[in-house]
This record gives structure tokens, sequence and C-alpha cells, in this order.
């Protein structure tokens, strides 16, 4: 299959020879073979081009995904065996630790040394994908997390939550606003799969008193959501450290004094957790006891 697969991503033969250390003749061979036991052609080749069939197309959009999801597998399978040494993929949402994630990493690295921390930025729109797709091993962010294939780890950081409202908007004039003041306004949806509940949490359907919460369009980053709330098209509960981390004077930041904390914690494949991971985890729950609070799992 690495045949087909680099063949669909070059679309050229000599290329693809290249990348695989082939033959031109053995590439051929190889996707004919292929073709012989699908039954029909992957690829239409002419002298100028080659092109993916519409049953190419979609194998390779089958196919593609489950064999990076093998290969993640198989990574961490040798990361195990080889203990903590290697490379460890951290995604991060929106600010991740916070204040605290310099500390996080330092105390790994301190640990560790012969392991390379890799960061990469989640977007709420799919905030879980990232992990469940191996492209990171473990995951910064915001609570709830409620899936059985996944754990959760230390709870690094919970902190108030606040109103981004344009800055002309009436309730930027006020000290506070409450989960009921958000049945007067818009509030935003997400587009992607984003676990409802999660979603739900952040930004409710509906006040305390049970009166619905408009929603507007969708968003899929938190740049777009700014960008948004600047242009007057809604509100939406935010973290307070947005307004540290975010700050931008299109947008105003009021007090939602009613909210639940919203909570940071580390997540992991449950069935792909490693020594990194731990170690990841335990550095991340030193790092919390060290600035004076108690570690919660």
């Amino acid at each position: 299959m690495d045949a087909f697969l680099t063949l669909a991503e070059e679309l050229h033969f000599g290329r693809t020879a290249e990348r695989l250390r082939l033959s031109q003749a053995r590439v051929s061979q190889t996707i004919k073979k292929l073709e012989r036991r699908i039954g029909a052609p992957l690829f239409d080749r002419t002298s100028r081009r080659v092109a993916l069939t519409p049953l190419g197309a979609g194998l390779h959009a089958e196919l593609e995904p489950l064999v990076r999801r093998l290969d993640a597998l198989v990574e961490r399978t040798v990361a195990a065996a080889r203990g903590v040494d290697g490379v460890l993929r951290v995604g991060f949402l929106g600010a991740g630790a916070g204040e605290l994630t310099p500390s996080i990493m330092e105390i790994f690295r301190s640990r560790h040394p012969g392991c390379e921390i890799q960061m990469r930025e989640v977007h709420f729109a799919d905030p879980l994908g990232p992990l469940r797709d191996g492209e990171v091993d473990v995951l910064l962010t915001r609570l709830p997390v409620e899936e059985p294939d996944l754990t959760v780890g230390p709870v690094v950081l919970a902190e108030p939550r606040v109103l981004a409202v344009p800055a002309g908007h009436p309730f930027a004039r006020r000290a506070k606003v409450s989960l009921e003041d958000l049945a007067r306004v818009t509030v935003f949806g997400v587009s992607g799969p984003a676990p409802a509940y999660w979603w739900d949490f952040h930004v409710p359907r509906e006040t305390p008193s049970g009166r619905p919460v408009p929603r507007g369009q969708d968003v899929t980053t938190f740049q777009e959501l700014l960008a948004l709330i600047a242009a007057g098209q809604g509100v939406s509960p935010v973290a307070a450290s947005v307004s540290r981390y975010y700050a931008r004077p299109d947008v105003a930041f009021v007090p939602l004094d009613d909210a639940p904390d919203t909570e940071v914690a580390v997540v992991w494949r449950t069935a792909g957790a490693t020594a990194r991971t731990h170690a990841f985890a335990r550095a991340a729950a030193d790092a919390v006891e060290s600035n004076g609070r108690p570690a919660r799992y």
C-alpha cells in the first residue's frame, strides 16, 4: 500500500520511485498488481499526467487515515519499549495551561533531557480529533471530556469565565453580567465534530431558568470567534485569561459572575498511553503543586 499512497500524493511515477527508493518499473508493477486485485483502475495515466480515478480517490480517502493510525500505533509501541526518550507531541487548546505551561515543560525537560517536545495547537471545532488520530500524544484542553477511550489526568488550571462582547455593546459598560443575560444576546455555535456536551458547557443553550439562548453562525477557530464578536455578530463566554492572552481594543470582557469555573486538564488516549505520556502527566501535577495548590485528578 506504500506505493499506492505515495503515488496518490505525488501523482508522478518518478518522484514516487525516488521516495520509495524503487525503480519506476517496480512501482508500476506494484500498482498494476493492486489494480488487478481490485478489478478496476485506480489511476488514469497519460504521457503527461497521472490522476486518481474516482475509485482510487475513494480508496485513498479511506486508506490514508487508517495507515496513519497504524503508523502511530507502531510508534507508540516502540516508544513504550524504549521508555521516555524520543519525541512527545503535546497538543494545546487556546493558551494551554496558561502561565503554568512553561513550568510543566521545564520540569519535564529537566527530568527527561532525551525526550524532545513538539507542540501543536488544536481548535475547538475538533479539540479531540488530533489526539484520537495520533497526531498528538497528550493534550492540554478544556474540560469537560467524557469519552470512554480517553483518560483525563491532572487538572492544571481552574479559572472564572467572562463574557466577550463588542467594545461598544451595552454590556461592556457593566461591572458584571449573569448567565440569565445570555437570553438577550446571540452566541455562537461550533462547526465541527466537537462533542455537543463540551460546547454546551462553554456556551449554554439555555439560561439557568430555562430561557433559550439565541445562537448565530458556527465558528471553527478562536480567532474567528473574536473577529465575529468585534464585528458585532454576537457574544461568547470565554475563560478569564483570554482577556490577557487575546486582548484587543474592539472586544471587552465582562465578568460572568454566576458561571462555573472552566478547567484545563491533561488528556490522553487510554489505549495509547506510554511512559512519556505518564511522565508528562506527572510533570504537570508537580508543576501545579509547586505553584502552591494540590494537583487534582
